[in-house]
């Protein structure tokens, strides 16, 4: 079930405290396991939201926002956990059956109001989800520019 090869993408830890949005690189190990990905951001207290962005193998992307009662999770595709851990992972945390090995459609899986607090609502979250024939960090760009950190995410992807 695992992907055996080397893993690509990209993590982003975003933060915005006193009205301000910063964005950092996540470990390369956050792309692989969840609870990585997850214990990463929570050792970020901050006042305001903090939530990670993970773009992986230009396939899929996940959101991860992790709060005091808990993490919320949006996943693009729910297919995706037929491949990778990861994926995986995020649906065995949303108590989530995988899809068919023959199910072609693609979907999110998770809560699709996870930045509806912070400018994107669902709806909207929705579409840029469904814009399949664009990469993951093409529609993580997007959802930078609508909650208005993408002068950070762009400058930090330049970097990595």
């Amino acid at each position: 079930m695992a992907v055996k090869e080397p893993i690509t993408g990209f993590g982003v830890a975003v933060v915005r405290e006193d009205g301000r949005w910063q964005c950092t690189a996540l470990d390369a190990a956050a792309l692989a396991e969840l609870d990585a990905a997850i214990t990463e951001l929570r050792k970020m207290r901050s006042p305001g939201a903090v939530f990670g962005l993970l773009a992986v193998d230009d396939e899929f992307f996940v959101i991860v926002r992790p709060s005091p009662t808990g993490v919320s999770l949006l996943l693009s595709d729910a297919a995706a956990a037929l491949d990778y851990d990861i994926a995986a992972d995020v649906l065995d945390l949303l108590r989530v059956d995988p899809p068919d090995e023959d199910d072609e459609t693609v979907w999110p899986e998770g809560d699709l109001e996870i930045l509806s607090d912070l400018g994107m609502p669902g709806a909207e979250l929705e579409v840029i989800v469904n814009e399949v024939e664009l990469y993951p960090d093409e529609q993580l760009q997007m959802i930078a520019q609508r909650c208005g950190f993408d002068d950070q995410f762009s400058k930090l992807l330049d970097e990595l």
